[in-house]
């Protein structure tokens, strides 16, 4: 185990209240534009972080301008994802930006590495991490700009949205869970992205906040 101040990987998220009872029925039609965007962000992203493994490979550095795009992207994901069917956590529009926003209720940072090493990255995004995928596959059931669909998390989110228009109230155990399971993919993703060498953990951190524990996981082999 690494033994980290942080993980290297945060995210974080905050439940806005009061939430609109009905709003989430439409969210599909608002977010278009966004998943339009992102569908070219996510091509770019594709074609930057093969450019970062042969950088990476023949330097051991991560070009730091490929890393905050990427950085972004996932960002702006996230926070899609969030205002969406990844969480329904906020009726805030997402702002239509690669920037921090740290205002906004949903976030998520990165610390750009000083080094990776030039060997883990010839397996780390595949070999290694399919367990990770494994688990990740059960979470979003697919992949798209939303998160994906028909796994747990789109489950968990329809329950969610379907006691927002019963009760007028978010669930709170199911909000920890849903944000749990959105931070796990969030680590997956930065680490196959090949933005660290620390390996997500096998632990679902659940909460709006991110915990900071002594060790925060390990670097492949």
């Amino acid at each position: 185990m690494v033994a980290t101040d942080s993980p290297p990987v945060r995210v974080e998220a905050r439940l806005d209240a009061p939430l609109s009872r009905w709003l989430w029925l439409v969210k599909w039609i608002l977010v278009i534009p966004h998943w339009i965007v992102l569908c070219l962000l996510w091509v770019a992203f594709v074609l930057l972080t093969v450019v970062a493994f042969f950088a990476i490979l023949f330097t051991g550095r991560y070009p730091r301008a490929i890393f905050d795009f990427n950085l972004g992207v996932l960002r702006w994901s996230w926070r899609v994802s969030y205002y969406s069917y990844g969480a329904l956590g906020t009726d805030r529009y997402p702002p239509f930006s690669l920037g921090e926003h740290p205002e906004y209720p949903a976030t998520l940072d990165i610390t750009p590495p000083k080094q990776l090493s030039r060997g883990l990255v010839l397996v780390k995004w595949w070999l290694l991490a399919i367990p990770q995928y494994l688990v990740v596959a059960t979470f979003v059931g697919g992949f798209h700009e939303g998160w994906g669909g028909g796994g747990l998390i789109a489950l968990l989110t329809l329950y969610a949205g379907v006691a927002l228009a019963v009760t007028a109230t978010y669930p709170a155990g199911i909000f920890d869970l849903l944000v749990g399971m959105n931070r796990w993919v969030l680590r997956v993703a930065a680490y196959a992205a090949l933005m660290t060498d620390v390996y997500p953990p096998f632990r679902l951190d659940q909460g709006g906040t991110e915990p900071v524990p002594g060790a925060v996981g390990r670097p492949g082999p």
